[in-house]
């Protein structure tokens, strides 16, 4: 990356956001923007206008925005649903919309889209989370082949299981089931995502990829 490159991660306020911002702002060639909801409110056309109309460039855009709402598929309601498509899936669309015009002009810059394991692997109870993950994972294969001739990549990562305020509810039979299905024994961490993110964003031949980075044999 330029020196001074510019990079937005959205739900700044979470745990993995906070490790990828210090692994990228620990190069010193990255100025990382990450805005809580408060500041950039994904679900809202208005608040994502507003944020990035007061950036002049975005070479990265990170978007980690996300909620569950788990439950059994005849007990969730249509407000679960929304929520969830809402803030996974249709913010992830009103970011990158919003960024594309900047990018196109720059004739270059990275989408890195934050999926889940859910996606190829969906939990029973995760119905609505499990789906939106899925069409964010459409949605990357789709826009890297619409904006590549522009220099423009678009990945997907999967983090893997990591501790955060996301899984802090999980039960420990839950957690110890998880745990066994990798291959290497241990969860993946915020800052090895975040080196990871750190690694692609200097790569301009990579485009339109899911990327799991966990132990987890499919």
């Amino acid at each position: 990356m330029n020196p001074l490159r510019q990079a937005v991660i959205t739900g700044g306020a979470g745990d993995l956001a906070r490790d990828i911002k210090q692994v990228l702002e620990a190069r010193g060639d990255v100025k990382v923007h990450a805005p809580g909801r408060d500041e950039l409110d994904v679900t809202c056309v208005r608040s994502v206008q507003g944020f990035f109309a007061s950036l002049d460039s975005v070479d990265l855009l990170i978007n980690n925005a996300g909620v569950t709402r788990d439950s059994a598929f005849l007990k969730s309601t249509e407000t679960d649903w929304d929520t969830v498509f809402q803030t996974n899936l249709k913010g992830a669309f009103l970011c990158s919309r919003e960024v594309m015009a900047k990018m196109l002009r720059q004739r270059s810059g990275h989408i890195i889209n934050i999926g889940s394991f859910s996606a190829i692997h969906p939990p029973i109870g995760q119905t609505n989370y499990a789906a939106a993950k899925a069409g964010l994972l459409g949605l990357t294969k789709s826009l890297a082949l619409e904006v590549g001739k522009r220099g423009i990549c678009v990945n997907c990562i999967l983090p893997g299981f990591l501790e955060t305020k996301m899984t802090n509810n999980i039960s420990d039979a839950a957690r110890s089931a998880a745990l066994q299905r990798h291959a290497l024994g241990k969860f993946n961490t915020g800052a090895e995502v975040g080196r990871f993110i750190s690694w692609l964003c200097d790569c301009d031949t990579i485009s339109g990829q899911t990327f799991q980075l966990d132990s987890r044999v499919n």
